[in-house]
């Protein structure tokens, strides 16, 4: 049985058949769905649930700060802005302030939320919250165990040179640089808040 179009001429929602955990590691688990359509077609849907990040775009004396690390996934060295994932139940702000402290040694007295978007809606559910760091003061950094870091405070030319040459190429530190760059004309950073 297929569902009737929608009058505005969107899609309908696909109906879970059954779902199958193939994987649950440490920071995401990979299931697999069989869904039917609204044509009444069935089809599988490969996802990728992720507990969610946060992010923070950090200007320190007109420099935007950085971390830089090696990404295996990509087999290559990325500079990003601080980020990192969400614990089990915890304000997406903490998070973005806990990260930029833990790598960078700043702390921030505010964080104000610019954005939160899906990173990869086509298999993943990961949801990043974006935020910008305010009322900032410098301290000493705590990576975790695991993380090799390297801080850097970015001129927006040096920010803007590192895309050029695929240094910085993730979307939310994308973002943070186009939103700097975007801030130089509207003098805020975001239009929330």
């Amino acid at each position: 049985m297929s569902e009737q179009p929608k009058p505005d001429g969107r899609p309908g929602a696909e109906v879970t058949l059954s779902s199958e955990t193939k994987y649950a590691g440490k920071i995401i688990t990979l299931q697999v769905d069989q869904v039917r359509l609204p044509s009444g077609a069935t089809a599988s849907r490969e996802i990728v649930r992720h507990p969610g990040a946060a992010a923070v775009i950090c200007i320190a004396d007109g420099k935007l700060l950085t971390v830089g690390q090696y990404r295996k996934p990509m087999d290559k060295y990325q500079v990003e802005i601080p980020a990192g994932k969400l614990d089990p139940g915890e304000d997406p702000a903490v998070c973005a302030a806990r990260e930029l402290k833990e790598e960078t040694g700043v702390s921030a007295s505010s964080v104000r939320l610019v954005d939160a978007f899906y990173t990869s809606p086509g298999f993943a559910d990961e949801k990043l919250y974006l935020y910008v760091a305010e009322g900032l003061e410098h301290g000493d950094s705590s990576p975790d165990e695991d993380e090799d870091l390297h801080v850097e405070a970015l001129t927006m030319e040096q920010a803007l040179s590192y895309i050029e040459q695929g240094i910085i190429g993730d979307a939310k530190t994308l973002m943070a640089v186009y939103l700097w760059k975007l801030s130089e004309l509207t003098g805020r950073i975001g239009i929330r808040g």
